[in-house]
């Protein structure tokens, strides 16, 4: 043993040993070294050789960080190509100061195993003493355990830079710890090695947040303007309902919350509460087009915000009438408006949530009962499995029974050598949304009665049905009573279907059209990174018009207006509406004619001007193609090709 190891000793057992002043609190070091001494039972005057796990016990430490190691590894590695030039290894310890990573030059090998820097090393500090590892285990803070300031005298030459790393739920996980075995005596000169240090364990839990939940949304704050998208510091995770449901060490400082209390006061907020904002507003942060959106202001200072979609969806049909995973699910609160006759009907729909009860959604076209469906998934306890949407007029009718129930390997010609599994199958354990349910044919009705009343589903060529658990939620734009009355619909299935029916008025018939007419002006002008305005001109422009194709058109509507703007500014010019016989300038909408359509002439002129190609036509009026048909129909107009 040297003379300076046997001076540290004496110097440790002195101050280990006595009473601190009360005036003078000890420093950090200090306290550990008492620690050590009266909570540990060690002693400064036996040094401990480094204690190295059996590789089988290293094994099991690193199996409990399997997905976390590897991101963190990723991060070691960055960092150890700025600092290996310098002398310095980098190591990864677990909770409990095993080392489970570590990163050193070759060379060194056998002298960073002598000194515990090692994989499989426990640093913790009732057996290491005072060190970088096991007194930041403790502070759960970044510093600096430098040379002499280690309890135990085989270390006194090391110096020791470290910083926690807690998990998405506010949970201590690893330490990150850069280390030397010689350095210059002076403690400042690892001033720059303790803020790298801090800089990469924040890297790292990032990185591990967003792959934890890169299935949600995430909004980044940062205070460096203009960098938030590379350096955001605080990170919100939120699902489609705009609950939180994860939250980074940076945002828990940024609303008050730290990192001993945890995350618990922001997980279950709703996001758009926390930042005092319309969660409109909030979607539209994912494009940068609403600059009064961007800069926010939080209890601690003025942060950019930016928001990032989800990068692995749920599970969906891939069939082109399943869900679409560009779709968000809307929360229920967040659709209904300042329209009474809505916030009733999404009262009765809350109620409706996880009680074993078919929902039949009635309304017009485009009046939004898809949305609505999704909005009572997203609200329910299924909200993390799939939602299949299925639109039950869109698929030939040659077609729909393999979508919908599948079929066995070699069940008919032309099929998948597979065979495929159905749309009804795909949303087991999650929603099925059955759009258009009163053109589904009467021959597959009596099969879809069986999946509801027995909660199975027979692929066709199969020979034993598959359990299935479903919620199911129907909708359709037609009166289904009267489709049972001329035989049309099965009466068993519609009573099967409508355990709760909810009639969702038209966009004519509601009281909040100019909230709906700025809300989805916001979200096109968002998704186009267009920061034009709206007139009032057309604001009154739009709120006289009688939308037969409801928000669907008045969507397209605003989408075609906002590509044709040329300033910054929208205007009536740019609305480009038809003159339907539906508009009653000026007079209450309420009165316009149900179904109401464009008349001969327009409709003529509006297939001209698409060659006659439904698809588009349907879609510059925001209504599907059967209805154009059913317009063409009615005013007796035949395509040229008929001719």
């Amino acid at each position: 043993m040297t003379s300076i190891q046997s001076r540290h000793i004496d110097n440790v057992y002195a101050i280990a040993t006595r009473a601190a002043p009360a005036e003078a609190p000890a420093s950090l070091v200090h306290q550990s070294w008492a620690r050590c001494v009266r909570d540990h039972g060690l002693d400064p005057s036996k040094p401990t050789p480094a204690r190295i796990l059996p590789a089988a016990d290293v094994r099991a430490h690193q199996q409990q960080l399997e997905h976390f190691l590897r991101t963190a590894r990723a991060g070691m590695e960055d960092m150890y190509r700025r600092v290996a030039d310098l002398g310095y290894m980098v190591l990864l310890t677990d909770a409990e100061g095993i080392t489970v990573d570590y990163i050193g030059h070759p060379a060194w090998d056998d002298q960073l195993r002598k000194a515990g820097l090692y994989l499989g090393a426990d640093w913790n500090e009732a057996h290491a003493g005072t060190c970088g590892v096991g007194t930041c285990l403790v502070e759960r803070a970044p510093m600096t355990c430098h040379q002499t300031e280690h309890f135990d005298a085989t270390h006194i030459a090391l110096t020791c830079t470290t910083a926690p790393l807690f998990d998405h739920g506010g949970k201590l996980t690893a330490i990150l710890d850069v280390s030397a075995l010689h350095s210059p005596e002076a403690k400042e000169s690892q001033h720059l090695v303790r803020h790298l240090v801090a800089i990469y364990a924040r890297m790292i839990e990032d990185a591990d947040f967003l792959r934890h939940f890169r299935g949600h949304w995430i909004l980044r704050l940062g205070r460096a303007h203009g960098l938030v998208e590379v350096a955001g510091e605080a990170m919100l995770a939120f699902d489609e309902g705009g609950t939180i449901v994860g939250a980074n060490g940076g945002a828990r400082q940024a609303f008050g919350s730290h990192d001993g209390a945890g995350p618990a006061g922001l997980v279950g907020c709703a996001v758009a509460e926390l930042l005092h904002m319309p969660m409109e507003a909030v979607w539209c942060l994912g494009h940068g087009a609403l600059p009064f959106a961007q800069m926010l202001q939080l209890p601690n200072g003025e942060y950019e915000a930016s928001l990032l979609a989800p990068r692995v969806r749920r599970p969906a049909a891939p069939a082109t009438s399943a869900a679409r995973p560009t779709d968000r699910l809307p929360p229920l609160e967040h659709i209904a408006g300042e329209d009474p006759v809505m916030r009733k009907l999404l009262a009765q729909a809350r109620r409706l949530v996880d009680r074993g009860i078919h929902v039949l959604i009635e309304g017009e076209t485009g009046s939004g009962k898809e949305v609505l469906a999704r909005a009572l998934h997203g609200a329910s306890q299924r909200a993390a499995m799939p939602f299949v949407a299925v639109n039950c007029a869109s698929i030939p009718e040659s077609l729909i029974e393999s979508e919908l129930f599948g079929y066995t390997p070699g069940s008919f010609t032309g099929g998948r050598s597979k065979g495929m599994k159905g749309l009804i199958a795909q949303a087991d354990r999650g929603t099925l949304f059955l759009d258009e349910i009163g053109d589904m044919p009467l021959s597959l009705q009596t099969r879809l009665l069986r999946v509801l009343a027995e909660g199975e589903v027979l692929p066709l060529g199969g020979e034993s049905p598959q359990r299935v658990d479903l919620a199911v939620i129907a909708a359709t734009h037609r009166r289904l009573p009267a489709l049972v009355a001329d035989g049309r619909f099965r009466e068993d299935l519609y009573f099967r279907l409508c355990g709760a029916v909810l009639q969702l008025p038209p966009l004519r018939a509601r009281q909040d059209r100019r909230h709906l007419v700025e809300t989805l002006f916001h979200e096109e002008a968002a998704s186009m990174g267009s920061r034009a305005r709206l007139s009032e001109a057309a604001m009154q422009r739009l709120l006289a018009h009688g939308w037969p194709g409801n928000l669907r058109e008045l969507r397209n509507v605003l989408r075609r207006a906002l590509a044709l703007c040329a300033g910054d500014r929208v205007d009536v010019d740019e609305l480009q509406l038809p003159a339907l016989a539906a508009d009653a300038p000026h007079a209450a909408p309420t009165q316009a004619a149900p179904g109401a359509g464009p008349d001969a002439m327009q409709l003529v002129e509006l297939l001209r001007r698409h060659r006659w190609h439904v698809a588009k036509a349907a879609a510059e009026l925001g209504v599907c193609r059967a209805t154009v048909y059913r317009h063409m129909k009615r005013h007796a107009i035949v395509p040229p090709s008929r001719l």
